[in-house]
């Protein structure tokens, strides 16, 4: 996305550098967990058997290919700024859960969506079907591919309740009530898109169970809750997430719409492609007849290039923009008022502009 500039004031503080340094250190003590466990089953799994390392190494590539790691961040933050102790190594292995939970999501989403390039490279199930065919093994590459992609997100997730299983009962719980929130989301998500039928309330749904909680909101209860946080705290977490959370989601369907596939790493237009009712989408087509007759009812079958002209011809990406601005103001408001220091509030604002405005 080009052109973005972020309107909200930044919170600020005399110091930002210790709180950026306490979670730089946290966030290496996930990336070295995640490397730690995924070199430990390759060993182990090849020592069973050398083909079997496949799956594990289908998960190092999407673990280990750039990705944001937004969600072990909100957690390390969230654990920071509600008083942990830097030094101490609980956190380390429900971010890195976070992470895991995460690379699951995107494996099976890849071939939902029927994705075919994730971070500027193929897919899982992409490669594994390229494979096949390269091989001349016997059945269908496409369905081998998908088999092998759908097994690699199920052992990620296998690893990610490993990572989570040994955090305090009611840390326990709220990593219960994320992995079901997200279930729930994918499968209103493709239900939506199957349905394709205008609905900004149910789009806003989706968006809260599969962005809105499993981003923010709820990767900050959990290290906000590691750390002993007050229910005050947690409450200003909770709404600054699903703020966060919301303009996230917002940012995730313009940038599909009108984003680089060079910066964004995947295919533009996938959404318009695959039927999806986003907020964006749903908004559109119930307010502006022009989108509405372009599109009838074959989004997918839509010229994008004739879509993107109308949307933006027709104020909605102007329209969504002011809704994320709205968001992350209400976002910074929050932590300015929470129980925490004014360099942790300026943080977590700083953050919320990283996530809001990203082009990528």
């Amino acid at each position: 996305m080009t052109g973005t500039v972020s309107k909200t004031p930044v919170a600020t503080a005399d110091d930002p550098t210790a709180t950026r340094a306490e979670l730089g250190r946290l966030l290496g003590g996930v990336q070295g967990r995640l490397e730690d466990l995924l070199a430990a089953e390759r060993r182990e799994w090849h020592a069973a058997n050398p083909d079997s390392v496949a799956l594990v190494d289908a998960i190092a590539e999407v673990v280990f290919s750039g990705g944001k790691r937004l969600r072990p961040a909100f957690c390390a933050a969230g654990y920071l700024a509600a008083g942990g102790d830097p030094a101490a190594p609980e956190v380390v292995d429900v971010a890195a859960a976070l992470e895991a939970l995460h690379t699951f999501a995107l494996l099976h989403d890849d071939v939902m969506d029927a994705s075919e390039l994730r971070r500027n490279k193929p897919t899982a199930h992409v490669a594994h079907a390229e494979l096949h065919r390269r091989e001349g093994w016997r059945g269908e590459p496409r369905r081998y591919g998908e088999g092998v992609a759908v097994l690699a997100g199920d052992l990620a997730l296998t690893y990610a309740n490993r990572l989570a299983a040994g955090a305090p009962p009611r840390v326990r719980g709220v990593w219960g009530e994320l992995c079901t929130e997200l279930m729930a989301g994918q499968y209103l998500d493709i239900r939506a898109a199957a349905r394709f039928s205008p609905d900004p309330e149910l789009a806003r749904h989706i968006a809260l169970f599969k962005s809105g909680r499993y981003t923010i909101s709820r990767p900050l209860s959990l290290g906000g809750l590691l750390a002993g946080g007050s229910e005050e705290t947690l409450a200003a977490f909770e709404e600054y997430g699903l703020a966060v959370g919301e303009a996230f989601q917002f940012r995730d369907d313009l940038l599909d719409a009108f984003g680089d596939t060079d910066a964004t790493g995947k295919p533009s237009q996938l959404d318009f492609r695959q039927h999806k009712m986003t907020l964006l989408m749903s908004f559109a087509l119930r307010d502006e007849p022009a989108v509405s007759d372009l599109v009838g009812d074959d989004l997918a079958g839509t010229d994008a290039d004739e879509l993107y002209a109308t949307l933006v011809a027709t104020g909605i990406r102007d329209r969504v923009e002011a809704v994320i601005e709205e968001r992350v103001k209400v976002a910074c408001e929050a932590v300015r008022a929470a129980d925490i220091s004014p360099e942790w509030a300026a943080e977590l604002s700083t953050m919320a502009h990283q996530a809001a405005y990203r082009d990528h």
